[in-house]
């Protein structure tokens, strides 16, 4: 695959997700990442072994490797003037510099964007955040969990009314995954705009405001209609039979999703089994399938319960009109598609254990690119720090003094 972001030079200082998820993409499409880690403990993903949803098995690190591969490793001391010295030292080397440090926490450590800029006026200055760089809760921290999910409107547009229980995230660093695609576009087109005008700009991007854009159709309709974002409720009717989910017989579950339902109608009664319904006057036209939709869904639920998944899957095969199997994760992965495309690659520890990650999700010239791994924790600190003209005493004196890990 092409790489595009070959030749440009990232310097983050991040941990956990959300932000350092969005260099390992740039990492994918071949830029260099130097991931700046905490001198003793690293990043502190690295000592996150339970997600609160999954637990993680302690031979690969895979929510590390997900958000860190093809990235190097230095640990380096910044509350130390010598380390920031590096720090500094690196980033007149870069194109980009990425962080999720609270507003607080970069003006103490002293890599705020004045502070960044003094050392290299041209770079690109870029920050993940919970809430945003103004407001009243701009320096309080945040999870996805909370800002993407709770905060955003993501959970409750997943509740129906009467709802007793607020529904869990689907993933384990789901809005930080999509925050991080969001961060990658915003670098790309701060890259893009320097190339072209010569300015280097700064780049926000929130779990907050992406979690809204996320849901930004449903605030569109809320805000028309002054009225909360809600789905239906399990039981109603959607007005389109053709727009629904179906049981079948070895409970599991179909979706259909034609939204023109008179156009397909005589075709679906055909593949479902049901031909008797493709001229039944009350399924006539768009207007006779609407007014008896509850009657159509019942029907065709009775007709899906007649085969298993697989047997649908079979068919359906020849039906013009748009389906899918709900899937799990595990089958998904070897979905013919998700195969044929690429979008699930395997992958080797540093100590050579195999394991899969999913891919980038953009593919340029048609070729899927292969996710590297993750650094082990300095693994790169001696070749960074040599790159910097510094000579294996100096290197040796800074490790001794705990500068560098």
């Amino acid at each position: 695959m092409t790489a595009v972001m070959n030749g440009v030079r990232i310097l983050e200082v991040a941990e956990h997700t959300f932000v350092p998820a969005a260099s390992a993409l740039l990492a994918d499409w071949g830029a260099e990442v130097i991931k700046i880690e905490h001198v003793e403990r690293g990043d502190a993903m690295r000592g996150l072994m339970s997600s609160g949803l999954a637990s993680i098995q302690s031979d690969v690190h895979v929510l590390l490797e997900h958000s860190n591969r093809g990235k190097k490793s230095l640990g380096l001391d910044l509350s130390s003037d010598d380390g920031l010295a590096i720090l500094y030292d690196l980033a007149k080397t870069c194109d980009v510099f990425l962080t999720n440090k609270l507003q607080s926490v970069r003006a103490k450590l002293r890599i705020d964007v004045e502070h960044i800029r003094a050392a290299n006026p041209d770079i690109i200055y870029v920050r993940g955040s919970g809430q945003g760089e103004e407001g009243p809760d701009a320096d309080k921290g945040a999870y996805d969990s909370l800002a993407y999910w709770c905060r955003a409107g993501v959970a409750s547009g997943q509740m129906p009314e009467g709802a007793d229980r607020v529904p869990v995230t689907p993933a384990p660093a789901f809005g930080d995954s999509i925050g991080a695609m969001t961060i990658a576009g915003g670098m790309m087109g701060a890259l893009y705009h320097r190339a072209v005008t010569g300015e280097a700009t700064v780049v926000d991007v929130s779990l907050l405001g992406t979690g809204i854009w996320s849901m930004g159709a449903a605030y569109a309709l809320s805000l028309q209609f002054g009225t909360p974002w809600q789905p239906p409720a399990p039981d109603q009717a959607t007005g389109n039979p053709l727009v629904n989910f179906y049981r079948t017989k070895d409970g599991r579950f179909l979706s259909l999703c034609c939204l023109q339902a008179a156009t397909y109608w005589a075709e679906a009664c055909q593949f479902i089994g049901v031909p008797e319904l493709a001229d039944d006057p009350r399924f006539a036209d768009a207007m006779s399938i609407t007014a008896n939709a509850g009657v159509a869904s019942d029907l065709l639920q009775e007709a899906f319960l007649q085969h298993t998944l697989a047997e649908w899957r079979v068919r359906l095969e020849g039906f013009s009109g748009q389906w899918a199997a709900v899937q799990d994760t595990i089958e998904a992965a070897a979905d013919p598609q998700t195969v044929a495309n690429g979008y699930i690659s395997d992958c080797v520890t540093a100590e050579g254990v195999p394991f899969k990650l999913a891919t980038a999700p953009v593919q340029f010239d048609g070729e899927p690119r292969t996710a590297g791994r993750s650094p082990l924790f300095n693994e790169h600190g001696d070749e960074i720090l040599e790159s910097l003209g510094l000579d294996m005493d100096a290197i040796i004196d800074l490790k001794v003094r705990g500068v560098v890990a």
